[in-house]
């Protein structure tokens, strides 16, 4: 990995052997291996030690200042002292400077390799001799510098007199660096003198004295530095010997100095505890260990190096597809966690990319410390547990991402959170999703200055308008690890796109593959010719515009291929489709069943969240090497490819958008693997035009959706504001929507209305609901009345709640309480039934509309009873074949469901008159998200376990979380079949991630209860 050269160190030695700085003297013939010791006449106690004069004791060392006569180190020490004094131009002051610079260089040299974890938090690990070390340049020749290779061998006993220089030398011509270091960093005579001492007197050390002051001087002009050295190291011949080694001395020093020094930042700055960008060389292990990264590119060196991101500013930075945005991001949340210990906020777009990201970094957690929690679907704590000790790394999804900040600004802790992190940045423009994202990074921007916001997309546009509204540095490059081709096929013939050119295509080649007239009728766009091209030995991605189609053309394909496309990992095959067998309780789709022996596969959101992973997983590993997917897969896992095909120009019936055409062959080019990718875009003559268009034009805009997006933008904002009291009148709400993107982008509201009046509109229409109390002044915008919420607005933000079915869900749980059926859970599930999912449900039952009964209420009562027989038999597959419906849909309602119940859960808890729905209401969103037997639940809580899966696991031995923590991978992989080692390790660092996280909470909760309470009566 691509080290950078200002944050490498050199590595230090260990600090019991410490290298000397001069050359070794050879000791005279005349002199005798120990130098006699006179005995002394002063009785059993010695005299006292006076610092400064040394007369009245008796002089220990007789006639011998060493063992080596004159070239002893007091020797060396006087001449150096006489050399300086007899300078004409160098007073007693300037001396004093000379001696203590020298050795304050050599004290205070560190530079910390690693970094240790000490009851959990963030302690510089540096080696013991890094206090002592000098620049070995000197050693050469000792008379070079005499000053500084005679004062680097002193034993740190002997430096008690420099101490004393110190405090006199060091006053107003102290520099703030070496102010700020002194008051953290002891001098070796302090550490020998209290090891233990857990954080050094900084106020002693760094008292301001002036040396020059001759008051202050005199005492030190009528004796020698030798003098000085000869009465220490009297006393330390006198002294009692310590029991305890030296060694451990000094590695009890050196730990409580540098937990000084860390304890002292790590509140406001960013701590340097590696060479690694700031972080330990084990981060760089990790990524070679866990990634297989062993440099970085170029590009991601300078982007971790911009000046931007050392001064903590907000980043917005734009890459092609695959170009390693997410590593950047990866390094800069780890800098947070572990170096300025802050907790941080990753938010993605889909609930796959968040459980594989947690499954991905919860190893890093393991190694280095950190939680990681999922904040997706049905998980996540509001507010999330308060951790004294360990950072928290929160993954979440847009609306999980929103909750989970609104939870941080109720509870003033928005400050404790340091980092956000956006994928796909570009999301703001997309609809009610987008308006959510907009919302929340608003709100961080305008309640927390000490948030920093990084954003990264591949497809980015009007970057202006992003960078003002999120206040950010905008990074660009066209990296791309693997080069792509980009081709147009239309007829037979293959077109490069060439933006140079008129019409921005030149002719390639032609199509060089034989088609009967069978062949011709059933591939008139000669997939099989294109696709024949790379597979089996690369791999192919089929884009089409729906998902019949997807499956349409997966068949087709093995229909004409040859027999020897089979024999491609045949074996791996079978077990593939065994696995999809036991998934489905032993219904395999025909489709999959006819195409997967062939090494072909069909990807869409028909399929069940167990053979979606089982799918995906072929592919990565090459047993698959075609799939015919939707434009979803562009967007969710990573799932390279060495050529992408795009089936046609559209998406349903809508004709592609440049930011999803780039988004889908962004897919070609595997790094590491591939030395190209290409894209071919079939489309037909009567498109050529629009296709010439799409491939030559620039990304879309990006746009704020608060307008678009009525309930779930505008008005979901302005009620929270209020609930969060972030902004409780119409001239604070003014002021805060100008820091939003619609507030950077008014130009383009229509002429009718301004945003105070759009404003102003959407608060009255809030009290009408009866969500929000006060009133707004007719005549005067700037109204100072206090807008409030009532608790019917206030359940509704926290539940997060679609406005426009606030009333309808009280009115129904109101309702719920005069007769709640509990012989079953029917009644409960109807009232956790999505309401959005009503309008995609045709039921086949006419009795009840000829009674003229709303056909929302129907559709949502037979949704209940799918979700009803679902939770019975717990068989996806038995269930979509009872209704007719697909078995991707009935995953979907189930997974909506579950989040839709949480949600409702959090709207009971506001409201005291709910109280009964809270238990019924907990249990239900729990089984609504598993869906499994009980004893399969603890098992599906670790990410990446799904519940065929968790069947085997179950099946094995591995019952409960604890089990999964302390499995042995190696051992997994024996016993669970279809398992790589790989996952393995995914799934026993999950494990081992979420015991933690639990055994945190409860450790958290156990010294909470302990805690004594600062406003007890009577005490003061």
């Amino acid at each position: 990995m691509a080290e950078p050269g200002p944050a490498v160190r050199r590595k230090s030695r260990p600090g019991s052997v410490r290298k000397r700085s001069r050359a070794p003297v050879q000791p005279s013939p005349v002199s005798s291996p120990v130098a006699p010791k006179r005995p002394s006449s002063g009785g059993e106690e010695p005299p006292a030690e006076t610092p400064c004069s040394n007369d009245s004791e008796e002089d220990m060392f007789g006639d011998y200042d060493s063992f080596y006569g004159s070239d002893s180190l007091l020797a060396q020490v006087d001449d150096v002292e006489h050399k300086y004094l007899q300078d004409k131009n160098m007073d007693i002051k300037a001396a004093g400077e000379v001696i203590l610079g020298n050795l304050q260089s050599g004290i205070h040299q560190k530079k910390a390799d690693n970094f240790s974890t000490s009851e959990n938090m963030i302690v510089l690990k540096a080696d013991k001799e890094d206090a002592f070390q000098m620049n070995e340049n000197n050693a050469v020749d000792s008379n070079q510098e005499p000053t500084e290779s005679v004062l680097d061998d002193l034993p740190s006993s002997q430096l008690l007199y420099f101490e004393k220089m110190d405090e006199l030398s060091f006053g107003s011509r102290t520099s703030p660096v070496s102010e700020r270091r002194n008051k953290c960093v002891n001098t070796s005579s302090d550490k020998i003198r209290s090891p233990s001492s857990f954080c050094p007197d900084a106020e002693h050390r760094s008292r301001p004295i002036d040396f020059s002051s001759d008051s202050k001087c005199d005492s030190f002009k009528t004796e020698s530095l030798k003098d000085h050295l000869k009465s220490a190291m009297t006393g330390n011949a006198k002294a009692q010997t310590l029991q305890v080694s030296k060694t451990k001395q000094l590695k009890e020093a050196v730990l409580s100095e540098e937990i000084c020094v860390a304890r002292k930042t790590i509140e406001s700055s960013y701590v340097d505890i590696g060479p690694f960008y700031g972080l330990p060389s084990k981060v760089k292990d990790l990524f070679r260990q866990f990634r297989g990264i062993e440099t970085l590119y170029e590009w991601q060196h300078d982007c971790l190096m911009l000046e931007s991101l050392q001064h903590r500013k907000n980043l917005i930075y734009s890459l092609p597809t695959s170009g390693g945005k997410t590593l950047v991001a990866e390094i800069i949340i780890l800098q947070e966690l572990l170096c300025r210990q802050k907790d941080v906020l990753m938010i993605l777009p889909y609930v796959a990319i968040v459980q594989e990201k947690v499954r991905g970094l919860s190893s890093f957690g393991i190694e280095l410390g950190f939680l990681v929690e999922e904040y997706a679907g049905s998980k996540g704590r509001f507010p999330p547990i308060k951790r004294r000790k360990k950072k928290s790394l929160y993954i979440a999804t847009i609306e999980k991402g929103h909750a989970l900040v609104n939870s941080l600004i109720e509870t003033e802790r928005i400050d404790d959170l340091g980092l956000v992190v956006v994928d796909e940045l570009h999301m703001l423009g997309e609809g009610s999703r987008g308006a959510t994202l907009e919302i929340t990074l608003a709100k961080i921007l305008y309640t927390s200055k000490n948030t920093q916001i990084i954003g990264m997309s591949a497809t980015l546009n009007n970057v202006g308008d992003l960078q003002k509204f999120l206040q950010a540095e905008y990074y660009t490059n066209n990296f791309r690890p693997v080069e792509l081709k980009e081709y147009v096929k239309i007829r037979d013939t293959i077109y490069a796109v060439d933006s140079k050119t008129e019409n921005g295509f030149t002719f390639s080649r032609l199509l060089n593959f034989k088609y009967s007239s069978n062949l011709e009728k059933a591939d008139p766009d000669h997939i099989i010719a294109l696709v024949t091209e790379v597979i089996p030995k690369y791999s192919c991605l089929i884009f089409c515009p729906t998902k019949k189609n997807c499956e349409n053309v997966a068949s087709m394909v093995c229909k004409y291929l040859k027999k020897e496309f089979r024999a491609h990992r045949e074996k791996e095959k079978q077990d593939l489709i065994k696995n999809l067998k036991n998934i489905g309780n032993g219904s395999v789709c025909p489709v999959l069943k006819q195409t997967i022996p062939f090494g072909i596969a069909y990807h869409h959101s028909g399929l069940t969240n167990d053979e979606r992973k089982s799918i995906e997983e072929a592919y990565s590993t090459g047993v698959l090497c075609l799939l015919a997917c939707t434009a979803t897969l562009a967007a969710g896992v990573n799932l390279p490819a060495r050529r992408v095909i795009l089936r046609a120009p559209y998406v349903a019936n809508d004709f592609l958008k440049k930011n999803q055409y780039k988004q889908m062959i962004g897919r070609a080019g595997r790094a590491g693997i591939d030395s190209a990718g290409e894209s071919i875009l079939i489309a037909q003559e009567k498109d050529k035009h629009l296709v010439q268009v799409l491939v030559n034009s620039p990304l879309e805009n990006c746009y704020s959706n608060l307008l678009l997006e009525l309930t779930k933008g505008m008005q979901s904002l302005l009620l929270s504001l209020v609930g969060l009291k972030i902004a409780v009148t119409h001239e604070e709400v003014d002021n805060f929507m100008c820091s939003t993107l619609l507030g950077v982008q008014q130009q383009l509201l229509s002429k009718e209305k301004s945003l105070s009046e759009i404003i102003k509109d959407g608060l009255e229409n809030l009290i009408e609901k009866g969500l929000l109390k006060g009133r707004i002044s007719e005549k005067d915008h700037s109204s100072k009345c206090m807008l409030t919420i009532t608790p019917l607005g206030k359940a509704t933000y926290k539940g997060s709640i679609d406005l426009a079915y606030c009333n309808l869900l009280y009115r129904e749980l109101k309702k719920g309480l005069e007769g709640l059926i509990l012989e079953s859970n029917l009644h409960l599930l109807y009232l956790a039934t999505p309401y959005d999912m009503t309008s995609s449900c045709s039921p086949d039952w006419m009795i009840y509309l000829r009674q003229n009964v709303d056909s929302a209420v129907v559709n949502r009562l037979y949704l209940s009873f799918v979700l009803y027989t679902l939770l019975k038999e717990t068989n996806i597959w038995s269930v979509s074949e009872k209704f007719n419906m697909s078995r991707g849909y009935v995953q979907n309602l189930l997974n909506s469901a579950a989040s839709f119940a949480s949600c409702v859960l959090h709207f009971c808890e506001e409201l005291e008159e709910f109280w009964v729905y809270k238990a019924l209401l907990t249990e239900l969103t729990k089984r609504l998200t598993y869906c499994v037997k009980t004893e399969l639940i603890p098992l599906m809580e670790v990410a990446g376990v799904l519940e065929a899966r968790a069947k085997q696991l179950y099946n094995a031995g591995y019952k409960t979380l604890a089990h999964l923590a302390n499995a042995n991978p190696e051992t997994l992989v024996k016993m669970i079949e279809h398992l790589s080692r790989r996952q393995a390790k995914q799934i026993v660092s999950s494990a081992q991630m979420l015991l933690s996280e639990k055994a945190e909470a409860l450790q958290e909760e156990v010294e909470e209860l302990l805690k004594v309470p600062t406003d007890i009566p009577g005490t003061y």
